[in-house]
């Protein structure tokens, strides 16, 4: 009988993987936002291959310089090249998204797994408090563990991290309330597996399907959300690059200089987008509904 429980729901999952891929490799829009997605990695990735200037170093002589040959996307208020600005600061904000999103996911999963799992007042405690940081606006939250944490790279990714937590909470306790009524679990319980083996075998592989849309789709507003401590001054601290800090320099020079500003917002628009059309791309591919 254990091995009965053991191999359906393998079995079922194999397949469930199989269509979703299919499903996947069909979708434009996915497709699209992958590549934007693998565009973006390369470039953070190779950052130093890519960039043609030291994204630290000034030249007097080139105070904001319009884009030419020797300065693709022009010069910022010290000379500084704002393409290899640019390049550096992908990697800071897909830095910050992946590792913010990543640190909401380990937080926020297990409680909403034992809020739905085991009920009773593990729920309660847990779901009430939810609730609590559920009523504040996600940015606003993030703003104010931003500022009480202080001003730093680190403290911002941490802060949009706790602020998605409860995203992840309110979604892995209702999968986990979903999934554990099914026969398979029922029939685990009952040839005496333990509550931490029916959890790691049985319910955590069942709920991924969403937590992954869901955590593809926060990686954008994670990215948004960095951009836009570091236009407060509550992230990535000057003289470093992060696309947020460029723009609230840009600010300043809106007429004088456009350039500063339409390159950082172009780069924060593309890879927010990718993000979201693959996000809708996986939830596509993974609707058990679909075809």
């Amino acid at each position: 009988m254990a091995d009965v429980a053991t191999t359906v729901p393998t079995i079922l999952g194999l397949q469930v993987r199989s269509r979703a891929g299919r499903r996947l490799l069909r979708h434009r829009g996915a497709l699209v936002g992958g590549f934007l997605i693998a565009f973006f990695v390369v470039l953070a990735a190779a950052a130093p291959l890519f960039a043609t200037h030291d994204p630290l170093a000034t030249d007097w002589l080139a105070v904001r310089k319009a884009p030419s040959l020797a300065h693709w996307m022009g010069t910022d208020e010290i000379g500084r090249d704002v393409y290899s600005r640019l390049v550096w600061g992908t990697r800071t904000s897909l830095l910050a998204g992946v590792i913010s999103v990543a640190f909401a996911l380990s937080v926020g999963v297990p409680l909403g797994v034992l809020s739905g799992y085991f009920g009773g007042w593990t729920d309660t405690v847990i779901s009430r408090c939810n609730e609590a940081l559920l009523s504040c606006p996600f940015l606003i939250l993030a703003i104010a563990f931003a500022a009480f944490l202080g001003p730093s790279l680190t403290n911002a990714m941490i802060a949009i991290g706790l602020s998605a937590a409860p995203i992840f909470v309110r979604l892995a306790r209702g999968q986990t309330l979903v999934v554990k009524s099914e026969e398979y679990v029922d029939g685990a319980r009952a040839v005496g597996l333990a509550h931490p083996r029916i959890l790691w075998r049985y319910i955590l592989p069942n709920i991924f399907p969403p937590l992954l849309v869901q955590a593809t789709l926060t990686i954008a507003t994670a990215i948004i959300a960095e951009a836009s401590l570091s236009f407060l001054g509550l992230g990535q601290q000057p003289p470093s690059p992060s696309w947020g800090s460029m723009l609230s320099i840009a600010k300043n020079f809106l007429i004088q200089a456009p350039w500063m500003s339409i390159w950082p917002g172009v780069g924060i628009f593309l890879v927010v987008f990718g993000f979201n059309l693959l996000g809708d791309g996986l939830r596509d591919a993974l609707d058990p509904r679909g075809d």
